[in-house]
């Protein structure tokens, strides 16, 4: 059974009230989003917070985060205030088409951990379902509302597996917005890659930098100097 709450260097996630847990691949994500020099963040689908608040930790920027599902929204909320960066977290509890059709928020970084799962059989769990599956939250609907809401050298990062990944780049490109990177993620060395992190920006890049970042090294257990290194202002074993 997964903990109550996940305990960080710098901040705790209560996650008793969220169908979604931490999980490692969500981290590499919170970690590796460049937020160095925005001031004003867009977190699509907050669930707990985390990746809000792992970015509040490494900016100093103004961070507002969507979410639709009450039980994530009070679970955000508390996690929100009871960090160091409450001042700068700000929550909307509302689906993202109701926030588009009430804000002129223009953002330096949008990300998003949405819902990803197009083809495969929902659960019988339906928080579960609605925050793993595609349905109220579709990928046009963060496409077009990055669209409208990036700063021109604005970038936009999704974590999705690999197939989703494919579509939604395909997608992408009707909005003006282009693949400029991807960092593939695999389980651990000689592994499945599991998720890919990618960065839409509004200038086509020639050709999309390729990245791969294993977790784990060949024996499943110990993690990789990389992810050692990329998670260690965050992670207390590290």
């Amino acid at each position: 059974m997964a903990n109550s709450y996940f305990q960080f260097k710098q901040f705790r996630v209560e996650q008793d009230k969220c169908a979604m847990k931490v999980c490692t691949d969500s981290c590499v994500f919170g970690a590796y989003v460049d937020v160095n020099s925005a001031k004003r963040i867009l977190d699509i689908g907050a669930g707990t917070g985390l990746l809000s608040l792992m970015v509040a930790q490494r900016s100093g920027a103004s961070i507002d985060a969507v979410e639709i599902n009450p039980e994530a929204q009070e679970q955000a909320k508390e996690n929100f205030s009871q960090s160091p960066w409450a001042d700068r977290l700000m929550l909307y509890p509302m689906s993202l088409q109701e926030y588009a059709q009430e804000t002129r928020a223009i953002y330096d970084v949008i990300f998003s951990n949405p819902p990803f799962f197009l083809s495969s059989l929902k659960s019988e769990n339906a928080a579960k379902n609605t925050a793993k599956h595609t349905g109220d939250l579709l990928f046009e609907d963060i496409l077009t509302f990055a669209q409208q809401h990036l700063t021109s050298q604005g970038k936009l990062y999704l974590l999705l597996p690999p197939a989703e990944a494919q579509h939604f780049s395909d997608l992408a490109r009707n909005h003006n917005l282009y693949l400029i990177e991807t960092l593939e993620v695999y389980t651990r060395v000689g592994g499945k890659c599991i998720r890919h992190i990618q960065s839409y920006s509004f200038a086509p890049a020639t050709a999309p930098v390729v990245k791969q970042l294993f977790i784990r090294e060949a024996d499943a257990v110990t993690y990789t100097s990389e992810v050692k290194e990329l998670l260690r202002e965050y992670y207390l074993i590290f």
